[in-house]
């Protein structure tokens, strides 16, 4: 339903921009609106507007044709102004028809107005800024869907169906180019992996929130047992900020491990999660990309809610603790920032899960 503006009429529209301003794990899950535009538009140029660094995900997509991407500048104030000036100046020479935000944020607001397109389109949110709405030629508030939703697409498409824009296919999907498996495998064979093992697994033990961390000490357990019981190596991947955490957490492992985090662009980290033979980790960027590259994957979920962002199908797997406050969707029980549900899950649980995932894909 639009709240402001009316239903399009049939009109040219050659240039459109897609704004996605979330994390790592909504860039991934955007991908089938970018699809489903693309299909309703088959001429039209459909480009996306993401975070920096961020859209090296998305740089193999055949439905896109730009990605521009928003930094923090840094520098004196005039520094920052004439770079901002000159971002602001490369959208509008773009002249797009028509503008889609897919957040709630004021910047991804702000930049579709700036833009100048003669039709700019976001959902209708409450809880912001009075002026927030105004910067939009239409605002949609679509139905609540009666019943839950597996996958996180929903989230956009549910904006773009408003126009008429949809698509079965619901599940994301990354391309990686040959030449990032090539610098992915560099990686590897750098820490001598593939002198060990054709095979390996990944994992991520980290997450940008802590509340959503499983216990170190358990995933060692786990990492020895892979090792024990199947002779996998494990190749442990994060940002260069869990470099360090990664280094000590090595350490600890009896079992083959290798120590990743802090060593990949976003756009290799792709690269190396397709060539794992199974990811496993918590609730975090990771395993998105990792199901999105077409590798199986198996993710610890605790306050968050699984059924908005677990990848669907058969080839992933999901663990929740048996708490009954699980999901709460709370960010941990009290001051520690850590979640009792998590910290109460055992190894048995994850491992049983691992066990019916490798029976699958590693019959013995």
């Amino acid at each position: 339903m639009f709240i402001k503006g009316q239903p399009l009429q049939k009109r040219d529209t050659e240039n459109i921009l897609l704004i996605q301003l979330g994390d790592i794990g909504d860039v991934v899950w955007v991908t089938p609106t970018l699809w489903a535009v693309k299909g309703k538009y088959p001429d039209a140029k459909v480009s996306i507007l993401v975070w920096k660094g961020f859209g090296a995900l998305l740089e193999e997509d055949p439905s896109l044709h730009k990605i521009f991407e928003v930094r923090h500048y840094k520098g004196s104030f005039f520094k920052k102004a004439i770079e901002q000036i000159r971002f602001i100046r490369g959208l509008r020479k773009e002249h797009f028809d028509l503008v889609f935000d897919l957040r709630a944020g004021d910047r991804g607001a702000i930049m579709a107005y700036i833009t100048g397109a003669p039709v700019r389109v976001s959902m209708f949110y409450c809880e912001v800024p009075f002026w927030r709405n105004m910067l939009f030629t239409h605002v949609v508030d679509p139905p609540v869907p009666t019943k839950k939703t597996l996958g996180a697409a929903e989230q956009s498409l549910r904006i773009v169906r408003e126009l008429g824009i949809d698509t079965e296919n619901t599940v994301p999907k990354l391309w990686v180019s040959e030449n990032v498996k090539e610098q992915a495998h560099k990686l590897l064979d750098g820490e001598g992996l593939f002198g060990i093992n054709q095979r390996w697994i990944t994992l991520n033990p980290f997450s940008r929130w802590q509340y959503k961390e499983w216990s170190y000490d358990k995933w060692v357990q786990v990492i020895d047992w892979i090792w024990d019981r199947h002779g996998f190596p494990a190749v442990i991947v994060g940002s260069p900020e869990e470099k360090t955490k990664a280094l000590e957490f090595v350490k600890k492992c009896r079992g083959r491990v290798f120590n990743l985090a802090g060593q990949t662009t976003l756009g290799e980290l792709a690269g190396v999660l397709s060539l794992s033979f199974l990811h496993i980790g918590v609730d975090s960027a990771a395993p998105h990309i990792a199901a999105a590259v077409g590798t199986p994957t198996i993710t610890i979920y605790g306050p968050s809610d699984w059924r908005d962002w677990a990848p669907p199908g058969d080839d992933h797997r999901v663990v929740t603790p048996d708490d009954d406050c699980a999901p709460c969707h709370q960010k941990g029980c009290d001051s520690t920032g850590w979640s009792k549900c998590l910290q109460n899950l055992g190894t048995d649980k994850v491992q049983r899960a691992i066990q019916e995932m490798m029976d699958i894909l590693a019959p013995r």
